[in-house]
């Protein structure tokens, strides 16, 4: 094997211009594809911490029916009593999660004494919400980044639309489960970025002032957000989490809890897919650049070198050998440009990084492109162009050890 492979060197050599030329095509492809799988999959993982760090976390936790009515922000269908102690021992139980979050969300009337609109609100615990979505108090454009009794947190287009400031008073109206209504004056201490989303436009203020404002007569919960300590195993955290919820029923025999994960809940995860899939065309355009390039030009080495190959089985080279020097050649080549292209891949993507290039995002302004390099999937690229290099040097070099020696020495 070893005098094969320098046979096989030895011939790519002969033969440079060519060579240079394929090799050159197989790099500009590795690099594309690894250019754009870094640029894409740092949009991808920026706009999922946009959703999961700064407002939905990981998992969402609700009572068996919640999400269906959730543009409502039902009350009636909170979690109440025994059903939020139960849930808080299985999270806590859980060795994965890292933080999780209760939640009251309602929707109330915003009142500046002027005027009035319409506010959705998420009522919280702000230690524990800023363990479970960490990037919440990045969004605090103004003000305090924390949160008292008494005290409320704006989104920025409903803060420019009523012209209130960091430090004015307000007054949120809302009506409870039995129909009555109820007010309650709150200091305006922070103005949040309103970032594209569900979610996105909510305002915050203290749990205990929710349940004040809702006259809540006994602890009740909307959602648990949940984070976990390792977001690559959402799939099986969820599924088994899901599992043991699915075991909690009530008296009359019915689930008590569903659960949904960040994909679940957010019309961004759409657009997480049509990454992956548009990644999924990139390679297989890299797929069909390797090997129709590796194939053109080990058919060619086959035709040019009749006459060596007739010579080479005329003196007793077996054609499995044949054979072998051939897919060795492709190999070569194929690793060859994988190499080559990881490494000014990985130039071009320092150089992007150090640029500083910043992009848009719905109402987000400057982000900055952080272009990462992800070695799994830069080690699935060099597998595919490699394995894709042999693949098509395969029929020529079976097409030149089934030769026959006779009319291959005649061969002009």
């Amino acid at each position: 094997m070893p005098n094969l492979l320098k046979i096989a060197l030895r011939n790519l050599l002969r033969y440079k211009r060519r060579t240079l030329l394929t090799s050159s095509l197989i790099i500009l492809g590795v690099v594309f594809v690894l250019v754009f799988v870094s640029v894409t999959g740092s949009f991808k993982a920026m706009m999922i911490a946009q959703n999961t760090d700064a407002m939905l976390g990981h998992l969402q936790v609700h009572r068996k029916g919640y999400v269906a009515s959730i543009d409502n922000l039902p009350l009636n269908l909170n979690l109440k009593g025994g059903a939020i102690d139960r849930l808080e021992k299985i999270l806590d139980e859980e060795k994965e999660i890292a933080a999780y979050s209760p939640r009251i969300k309602f929707g109330a009337m915003f009142s500046t004494y002027v005027e009035t609109t319409n506010i959705r609100l998420n009522g919280i615990d702000p230690e524990r919400e800023f363990a479970t979505a960490p990037l919440l108090a990045a969004r605090i454009l103004e003000g305090k980044n924390t949160l008292a009794r008494g005290e409320l947190w704006l989104p920025e287009l409903l803060a420019k639309g009523m012209k209130v400031k960091v430090g004015d008073s307000v007054v949120i109206v809302a009506t409870n489960q039995d129909g009555s209504v109820n007010g309650k004056q709150l200091l305006v201490a922070g103005i949040l970025e309103s970032v594209t989303g569900p979610g996105g436009r909510d305002g915050y203020l203290h749990i205990e002032d929710a349940a004040e404002i809702l006259r809540l007569e006994s602890k009740e919960i909307s959602e648990f957000a949940v984070r976990l300590k390792d977001f690559d195993r959402l799939a099986s955290v969820s599924d088994r989490l899901a599992a043991t919820l699915a075991g909690e029923l009530n008296q009359q025999g019915k689930p008590i809890f569903e659960l949904h994960t960040w994909e679940k809940l957010s019309p961004f995860f759409n657009i997480a897919r049509m990454i992956d899939v548009m990644t999924l065309f990139i390679k297989l355009m890299l797929i069909a650049i390797v090997l129709i390039s590796i194939m053109n030009v080990m058919v060619m080495a086959v035709y040019e070198r009749i006459n060596e190959i007739g010579t080479m089985a005329a003196i007793g080279t077996m054609p499995g050998k044949i054979l072998s020097l051939f897919m060795l050649e492709g190999f070569c080549m194929g690793l060859a440009g994988a190499v080559a292209g990881n490494i000014v891949g990985i130039v071009i993507i320092w150089i992007l990084n150090l640029s500083q290039i910043t992009y848009d995002f719905g109402r987000q302004q400057g982000l900055l492109l952080q272009a990462g390099i992800n070695w799994p999937e830069l080690a699935v690229i060099s597998i595919i162009v490699v394995i894709g290099s042999v693949l098509a040097s395969l029929q020529p070099a079976f097409k030149a050890s089934q030769l026959d020696p006779i009319k291959a020495l005649r061969h002009v």
